[in-house]
């Protein structure tokens, strides 16, 4: 591992490298991670849809989901989430303003891209179906459960996620080998996703999953009469808003910004003052 300073230094480089891409590739780079979050989000959910109890559940989801996350950084791809550190950037000035919101903006279209192709793909796959429709009625509790959070449960949320999202590349961007980055890696997901903490790009899978098997009669059966059917409408409003707002908050302020104060303004400020 390098030191937190030289990860600082390291996290400029990479939004300086991201923010040079053309658009085209932004775009291809972002629905290839929009699927590689989705399959560890579909794994995760075929793997612990049947648990002995609640707590390894929760425990086997973190587990396989962490692998979205690694593929993302070792195949190559742009995460919405984790370009929350792009930020650094742009306190270093590395960036300007239209270079973050320009890949932003195209990094959200592409892995929103991607994860709707995975839950497409995963409908017409009828893997749902397993176990008796086990599979699918976990899908449809999942979608159902995150439209039915309020805003500001949401926001926080998906806060306390991309606080470990960013964590966790933060120090793989730190990490000289890629066992060290699968290391890195593997706990601050595992954590979050085993917390139940929302992160947008997951969501783009997980609640389309959703609406999709509520339209298989044969999974629409799983779906609980006393909780409300996940639409587009909620899914767009009730949650990929507030939690991409929480994942901005997250990623930008808690791990961006801060580790720059303590990092890097510290020496901009002292080569002021020599000037």
């Amino acid at each position: 591992m390098i030191s937190p300073k030289e990860i600082t230094a390291r996290i400029s480089e990479i939004a300086k490298a991201k923010a040079s891409l053309s658009w085209l590739s932004s775009l291809v780079l972002a629905f290839l991670a929009g699927a590689f979050i989705a399959f560890a989000a579909q794994g995760s959910t075929l793997i612990a849809h049947d648990p002995p109890s609640f707590g390894l559940g929760r425990l086997l989801t973190g587990t396989v989901f962490a692998t979205g996350l690694m593929l993302v950084v070792m195949a190559g791809g742009e995460l919405f989430t984790g370009n929350s550190l792009m930020v650094v950037g742009l306190l270093d000035r590395a960036i300007r303003p239209r270079d973050l919101l320009r890949n932003w903006s195209v990094v959200y279209v592409g892995n929103f891209a991607g994860s709707l192709f995975m839950a497409f793909l995963m409908a017409w796959s009828g893997l749902w179906r397993l176990n008796g429709g086990k599979v699918g009625a976990l899908v449809i509790s999942i979608a159902t459960s995150k439209v039915s959070l309020d805003f500001g449960q949401a926001f926080v949320r998906g806060v306390l996620c991309n606080w470990l999202v960013c964590l966790a590349l933060w120090m793989a961007a730190g990490a000289l080998s890629a066992a060290g980055k699968a290391v890195t890696i593997f706990f601050p997901i595992m954590l979050f996703v085993a917390s139940g903490f929302e992160h947008s790009v997951a969501n783009m899978y997980y609640v389309p999953a959703g609406i999709l098997a509520m339209a298989d009669p044969t999974l629409s059966a799983f779906a609980s009469s006393s909780a409300s059917a996940p639409t587009w409408g909620s899914f767009l409003w009730k949650n990929l808003l507030p939690v991409t707002l929480g994942n901005i908050a997250g990623g930008a302020i808690f791990v961006a910004v801060f580790y720059w104060i303590a990092f890097a303004y510290p020496s901009r400020s002292q080569n002021r003052t020599q000037l």
